[in-house]
């Protein structure tokens, strides 16, 4: 029986449906899917069409909190916020539920964009019948979007992506060859804002070589693990969190401070969402394996190398096979890490001719700076989409849809044309 209650001039229905585990198998094991269902409390006995919003990620649930576009949202949509599976409320994917499994990784090889969009398929057959839907894919929801218009185009009746338009046919290697330019210049903007936290960030790192720094949560701070911190380069929201953290570094002449390593604690962990430090390459992969790509590919940058002794560069959203040394929370799943990068067998995400005969109303931004996705491999795909129109800005980071409902007008607007 679907929960109700209100807040904050919403009103929130909780839903939940089983779904197999692996569509090709309808038969076979299944799992639960969750989705809250948002409508404004005032809207009345209006019925209203329906808006799947697909979340970021790999591996994050849907917003908990209200946020400036959901409310715009709610004037023309009757809203679902999907925790995709293995998130949120979903059946967990976590390292002690993989834990029980005897193949981990098989498992999660159904984790990927095209169950999410045939789950999506189920609920929308559950909430709205026969009756096609509206979707806005943020980030790693718009790569599930573009899966949707590929897989199953007739439940759609218009997208709306916000910084989520990948390339249709780059494998993981070129993704990170492009990436890894994208966040030096990201660094380079970090430190022309605040200079003095060169010579900071270079007296971590050189502590972090000399001595062993434990973080709160387990595990060691090493000056890579330090490094990862520039994922908070690509989101205006905590552009300057690095900052921040670095006024307080040091307790001591010789000692890291305990708010500074309670802080990086909480920024370097992967506790939260292991599906995306296991599934964050995979999201790329069609028919290739990943091969640890980003570890790869760093060697073609040795600006990042911390032990030259130059300018600290910290990495944006790479992951290494390091974090499942490091990182407690990983720590378990390194085999099932291991046999991911490993896997060959992904079925392919996009197809490129479907996309070019495309009917359904497609709209998209995409951010002139965006850290995460690149511009060049989001141009060239949204000319590859038939009827997909395209606003670029230099306005927003990758955080724009969340920091201005202004975005979510102009989508609606776009794809109404």
């Amino acid at each position: 029986m679907p929960v109700t209650y209100h807040r904050s001039g919403f009103v929130f229905t909780e839903h939940t449906i089983t779904v197999p585990l692996d569509h090709a198998r309808p038969d076979g094991p299944v799992i639960e899917v969750f989705g809250r269902e948002v409508g404004a409390a005032d809207r009345g006995g209006r019925d209203l069409p329906w808006l799947l919003y697909l979340q970021g990620g790999p591996g994050h649930s849907a917003p908990r909190s209200p946020v400036a576009w959901l409310r715009r949202a709610t004037r023309d949509y009757r809203v679902l916020l999907l925790d995709q599976r293995g998130t949120g409320r979903s059946t967990p994917a976590n390292r002690r539920s993989l834990a029980r499994l005897d193949d981990p990784a098989a498992y999660l090889r159904h984790f990927r964009a095209d169950s999410i969009v045939r789950d999506a398929e189920l609920f929308r057959a559950h909430l709205a019948g026969d009756r096609p839907w509206s979707v806005l894919g943020q980030s790693f929801g718009g790569f599930c979007a573009l899966t949707y218009l590929s897989l199953a185009p007739e439940g759609l009746r218009e997208v709306m992506i916000a910084g989520g338009l990948p390339s249709l046919t780059a494998g993981p290697e070129e993704v990170y060859r492009a990436a890894y330019p994208r966040v030096l210049a990201h660094n380079d903007r970090f430190f022309a804002r605040y200079p003095e936290d060169l010579a900071v960030a270079r007296r971590v790192a050189d502590h972090l070589g000399r001595c062993e720094e434990l973080l709160p949560g387990g595990g060691r701070l090493t000056p890579r693990r330090f490094q990862s911190l520039g994922i908070t380069f690509g989101v205006e929201s905590t552009f300057d969190t690095l900052h921040h953290l670095l006024e307080e570094a040091f307790a001591d002449e010789k000692t890291l401070s305990d708010v500074f390593l309670r802080r990086v604690d909480a920024l370097v962990s992967y506790t939260e969402y292991p599906l995306y430090a296991l599934l964050h390459e995979a999201a790329y992969c069609q028919g290739a394996a990943s091969g640890w790509a980003a570890h790869r590919v760093l060697g073609e940058f040795p600006e990042f190398d911390v032990e030259l002794g130059g300018q600290v560069r910290f990495f944006g959203e790479m992951i290494f096979p390091w974090h499942f040394e490091e990182d407690s929370a990983l720590v378990p799943l390194r085999a099932c890490a291991e046999e991911l990068a490993a896997c060959r067998s992904w079925p392919a995400l996009y197809d490129p001719d479907r996309l070019a005969r495309n009917e359904v109303p497609v709209s998209a931004v995409i951010y002139y700076d965006d850290m995460y996705v690149d511009r060049d491999h989001s141009l060239r795909t949204a000319g590859m989409v038939r009827g997909l129109t395209w606003w670029i800005t230099n306005e927003y980071a990758h955080d724009g849809l969340k920091a201005d409902a202004g975005v979510l007008d102009r989508l609606i607007a776009m794809a109404r044309r």
